[in-house]
Parts: structure tokens; C-alpha cells; sequence
């Protein structure tokens, strides 16, 4: 088994750092089956000094590839394309992982195998949301780390013919959301299994929460929305629209949440800001999610009426 871990990037030099110097202190053990592994970083037109830094960087098993801006899907379709390996990993650029995050992932792929005797089988990692720049992997598992996608990039393993039979990321997904859960129904199509292993631990860093960030989070929600709508375009069915948050029940539920509409960024504001300053900056993004969910169920159907006029 010969490991090629995909990651793009753009605009993320500081915590790239910290992710390809853990992913360059891999170990594994006496009796690994783990042949070697590459990194292969695939910059999607970073203007922050990140392809200098690269380029002067001594990190062994990193391959660099520098593409214009045209984003996470087509960068990491052109990742697995050079990749060496024979098993992808993706990881995402703010993603911080243990010594032993790849031996686990490999431990787990092979005692599917050797169970189940086939290897339609792909693995998940945890990932532990943290704000903690100076010491990423400090942070502890929390409830709201928890997720139930099927497949998801910022912690998986899979077999790269899979991808290649699949057909890779579907490159119409040009905005932010959904192209990893969208190429997941796709396996799940083939035949794969899903297997957990919080073993293999990431830490995604994110900045601590401040309502500065409130306009982009919002735009983001209509961008979700928006390439919510490709995907139930591409498949039709109500689990995904249960997943893009086009339903009824979602209508109902995130309108009266939010009082339709007038519990906002601006009526809130107030109370996010006193929260943070007490220290609580999660407590105040999870209560903003209330009218971002608000944004993004309107503007899925918005998206939905505007495709079909």
C-alpha cells in the first residue's frame, strides 16, 4: 500500500505549515503494510507566499503542482491524476493530523479486507474542529464534531481506482458545498463501505469566530445553496434534499428559528459580540447558525425556481 495524500490549497500559508510539517513526521509501525506515502499539495492560485514558501521548504515527500484558481474539485481531480499511490488520502490544508494518522487509516483498509475479503471499502477519519492556532492538536472531540456524511474530504482513504471508476469530482460544483457528498452517492453507487476510524485523528483550525466574518458565511450559505441545487439535479431523490435543506420541514423550522428572517446578522449582532467577549466565541457561531441556515434554505429555493424558469 503506497499512500499519495492529496491536498489543495489557496491562500492558507500559515496553516499549511503546521499540516505538511505533521503529515512529514508520519511513523508507522514494525510490521506495516504501508509501502511509503507522498504528499502531493496542488495550489489553486494562492497569492500569499505559499508556493515560495514550498518551493524553499525542505519537506521530503511533498510534490508540488501549481494550477490557476478554478477550485477544491478540479484541484483535487488533478491530484489523484498524479498521484503515485495506489490508496488516496485527502486532507484539507487546515488540517492538522497525529504521527500515526496514516498507519491507522491503513490498519483499518486492510482489516476490512481481511474480513470481508474485498476491497470495496473506503475510510473515514475523525476531524476535531479547533481555534487553537499555537497547539492545533490539544483540542478534544466535541458533539459538534460529529458527522454523519457518507464521504467526505476532509479525512478519508479510498483506493484510487475507485475514484477513477466514480469518475472523480464532478467539476461543475465551481462554489463552495457539496462536490465531496455529491461523489460520495457516487460510491456509494458502486458498492462501497463506509468504515470509521477515529483513529486517525485530524485537527481542522479554523480562526476563532467573529460576526467580521458574518457577510462571507452568508455568501457561503447561498453559495451551498447553489451547488445544492446541482446536486439534486444530478441525484434527484429526497435524501439529498433532505441534505441541501430543501424540504418543507426546513422552511418551517429555520423561518420560525428565525423569526422569519428578523432574528439576522444585524438584530443578533448584540449578543454574538457578548458572547465572544466572554469567551464563547462557538456558543456565538452556533447561535448565528440559526439565520445562516435561515439564508441558506431561502436561497436553495431561489436556486431551485431560477434553474427551472
Amino acid at each position: 500500500m503506497f499512500f499519495s495524500v492529496v491536498i489543495p490549497t489557496y491562500n492558507r500559508k500559515p496553516i499549511l505549515e503546521k499540516c505538511l510539517q505533521a503529515m512529514e513526521r508520519q511513523v508507522f509501525s514494525r510490521d506495516t503494510q504501508v509501502a511509503g506515502y507522498e504528499i502531493i499539495v496542488v495550489d489553486d492560485g494562492s497569492a500569499d507566499g505559499t508556493v515560495d514558501w514550498l518551493k524553499s521548504a525542505s519537506l521530503a515527500h511533498v510534490r508540488l503542482f501549481e494550477r490557476s484558481h478554478e477550485g477544491a474539485a478540479a484541484a483535487r481531480n488533478f491530484g489523484v491524476e498524479q498521484a503515485q499511490g495506489d490508496t488516496i488520502v485527502f486532507i484539507d490544508s487546515d488540517l492538522v493530523v497525529l504521527e500515526d494518522f496514516l498507519q491507522h487509516h491503513a490498519d483499518a483498509l486492510s482489516r476490512f479486507q481481511q474480513i470481508h475479503g474485498h476491497h470495496r471499502v473506503f475510510t473515514y477519519g475523525r476531524v476535531v474542529n479547533t481555534c487553537n492556532f499555537a497547539d492545533p492538536t490539544a483540542e478534544p472531540f466535541k458533539v459538534t464534531d460529529y458527522s454523519q456524511a457518507f464521504f467526505a474530504t476532509g479525512n478519508v482513504a479510498i483506493a484510487k481506482r475507485w475514484l477513477l471508476k466514480a469518475g472523480l469530482f464532478d467539476t461543475q460544483f465551481t462554489q463552495y458545498g457539496w462536490e465531496d457528498l455529491e461523489l460520495g452517492v457516487r460510491l456509494k453507487n458502486l458498492g462501497l463501505t463506509l468504515v470509521k476510524c477515529p483513529a486517525a485523528v485530524g485537527y481542522h483550525w479554523h480562526p476563532p469566530f467573529s460576526i467580521d466574518e458574518l457577510p462571507e458565511l452568508i455568501d457561503k450559505e447561498i453559495q451551498r445553496a447553489r451547488m445544492g441545487v446541482v446536486f439534486y439535479e444530478k441525484h434527484p431523490t429526497f435524501d439529498v434534499r433532505m441534505m441541501i435543506q430543501m424540504t418543507p420541514l426546513h422552511w418551517l423550522l429555520w423561518g420560525l428559528l428565525s423569526l422569519g428572517g428578523r432574528l439576522n446578522e444585524r438584530t443578533m449582532a448584540p449578543l454574538l459580540q457578548w458572547l465572544i467577549q466572554r469567551g464563547q466565541p462557538q456558543l456565538s457561531q452556533e447561535l448565528a447558525r440559526i439565520f445562516l441556515n435561515w439564508y441558506n434554505v431561502q436561497a436553495v429555493y431561489a436556486a431551485y425556481q431560477e434553474r427551472r424558469a
